[in-house]
Parts: structure tokens; sequence; C-alpha cells
């Protein structure tokens, strides 16, 4: 017996979203320095993001400090997550620069939804965070995702833990 796919077999992932304040792309190890001093600078503020709180993260109490090393580490296993089509890491990149050389200023999970509750379990759980200088684009972000999702993914419904309950 095999698992539920989370995305189907044919089901062509998208490699970024292009907004007018930042772009997503896969977020990988060649991201790491700059991914590590984004959610390290902006600890405090990542967990009073709505959606990082430990109950919405399974026990999880991320952020926690880490090294450079430990970072790099997860962001493999985010990029081994989003090639095996498992779940997927994007990473949220200052618009105004050039993708190669742009900041990482927050990030985005797709994720199987991990709800005990049958009735609020939706298709895909879904966070995002933006460091603590760029507070203001957390809405923004939060909203083009929505609508990324809605119009690019083959979800039914999805779920924004601290944000609401699911959307569809």
């Amino acid at each position: 017996m095999s698992a539920i796919p989370f995305v189907p077999d044919d089901f062509e992932v998208p490699r970024s979203l292009r907004a007018e304040h930042f772009v997503l792309e896969p977020l990988g190890p060649q991201h790491n320095a700059s991914d590590h001093e984004a959610w390290g600078s902006s600890i405090d503020h990542i967990r009073s993001t709505p959606g990082f709180d430990p109950d919405d993260w399974g026990g999880d109490t991320w952020p926690y400090p880490m090294s450079a090393e430990q970072n790099l580490a997860d962001l493999q296993m985010h990029a081994g997550e989003f090639e095996r089509r498992e779940a997927f890491a994007y990473t949220v990149l200052d618009g105004d620069g050039d993708a190669n050389s742009a900041e990482v200023i927050g990030c985005v999970y797709i994720d199987p939804d991990n709800a005990a509750d049958a009735l609020v379990r939706a298709d895909a759980m879904v966070r995002c965070w933006v460091r603590s200088d760029r507070a203001l684009l957390d809405p923004v972000l939060a909203a083009s995702v929505r609508e990324w999702l809605a119009a690019h993914w083959p979800f039914t419904t999805v779920r924004f833990p601290g944000r609401d309950v699911a959307v569809g």
C-alpha cells in the first residue's frame, strides 16, 4: 500500500513566484549565509508571526539558535523534500535585487497538513515569515501566497495556522 502523494505526479511544481516586493524560489543550500542571517536576526519576530506557535508545528520550537553548519543541513533537508515532492520550502528574496545576489527576507513552507482534527485538516498547511526589518511585508506575502496557491497549485483547501482555519 503506497502513501497518497502530496501533489499529483503529473503536477509541475512552480519554481518561482514574482511579486512587486519579493521573489520566491526553492530554498536550498545556496541561500545558507543570507537565510541564516535573516532568521537569526529575527527569532522573536518569527516566533510572534501567525503559524509559528509550536502547536502549529507539531511541537517544533524553531526558530532557535543554530550554527551556519546546522542551518546548511536544514536547507539540504528542505531541498531534498522539495525534490521528492514531500513538502515545498521557498526562500523569499528581496524583489529589488538580482535573484542571484538578492537578500533573503523570509521563507514560505508548504507542507501536508498535520492537523489532528480531521474537521480542520486541509490539503496543505502553509506558514510564512519575513525578517523583522521587513515586517510590513508579512500580510503582503501571505496574501500573495494565498493567490498563488489558488491559481497555480492543485489544492482544494489550504490552512494557514494562526491566520485562519482553512480556505479553499
